[in-house]
């Protein structure tokens, strides 16, 4: 399935007239049809008016309950697929503030009792020093000293001990020298003295190790409900719970390859030294 990132807002009101037809076409009202759903008449009224996007389950419970032939089932589905999925594209975070998706960024954490992180290039800015953290930022347009700030404070989730966070990260992220070799002894340090607390897991993948599935993508899963998948331009946001399925799969695989506890420390600890 292919599809225009300017697509990704419009399909939920296209999704919503699509439910809404479907179910006049079949002559049911929306308190019958909800009946046949097992779910409220007013869950189905706000999908049918946009209020609320329906999961991919409950689209297929829908079109079930219409007795859909196949091929209207094959295009709504993946109308509700790409309804599910967001595109949040860095120009526009430029232009309103990258301090407001801080707040996007620390709400979907507080929100979140497990959280699964995996860094295949850099660092990310839950483990960064201060040093590490304005130079990630040194290609953003205008004054970042707000989102350096609001990046500290999301970092105090870390010592929240009713989430657990899994970080696995490749060797080439902690060691991807965004800074001088001294600066950088002084992060990868900090990720070995965040390895010891006691709800955070910290796995690397030192090079050389063999594994079939390429690191293509930073990506986090917050829970079993959403993913966020980053690139140069933007991030995905999937919602939908196979594709949140899919990225928990591969987040397994690649935590099967990671050394972790003190192997992870000894590790790191390691490339510190080269550092120094």
């Amino acid at each position: 399935m292919t599809f225009e990132p300017e697509q990704l807002g419009q399909s939920r009101t296209d999704l919503a007239q699509t439910l809404r037809e479907l179910r006049k076409r079949a002559g049911l009202t929306g308190d019958r049809l909800a009946r046949r759903c097992n779910m409220s008449q007013s869950q189905i009224s706000k999908f049918e008016t946009g209020k609320k996007t329906p999961k991919l389950v409950d689209v297929e419970r829908i079109l079930r309950a219409l007795d859909a032939p196949a091929d209207i089932v094959a295009s709504v589905t993946a109308l509700a697929r790409i309804a599910n999925t967001e595109w949040q594209d860095k120009r526009s975070s430029w232009r309103r503030g990258m301090e407001k998706r801080q707040t996007e960024l620390a709400s979907l954490e507080q929100e979140s009792t497990e959280l699964r992180y995996f860094l295949p290039s850099m660092i990310t800015g839950l483990l960064a020093t201060p040093e590490y953290v304005r130079a990630s930022l040194s290609h953003t347009p205008g004054d970042s000293s707000k989102t350096v700030a609001r990046k500290l404070e999301r970092q105090a989730v870390l010592y929240d001990t009713s989430k657990a966070f899994t970080f696995v990260l490749t060797e080439q992220a902690a060691r991807w020298a965004i800074l001088p070799s001294s600066a950088m002894a002084v992060q990868i340090d900090r990720l070995v003295s965040l390895s010891h607390l006691p709800n955070l897991r910290m796995g690397v993948i030192p090079m050389g190790t063999v594994m079939a599935r390429g690191p293509m993508n930073t990506f986090t899963v917050y829970d079993n409900r959403l993913t966020t998948v980053e690139n140069f331009t933007g991030r995905m946001v999937f919602r939908d719970s196979r594709d949140v399925s899919e990225y928990l799969a591969v987040f397994t695989a690649f935590e099967q390859h990671a050394r972790f506890g003190d192997e992870a420390r000894a590790l790191l600890q390691l490339w510190a030294n080269a550092c120094r």
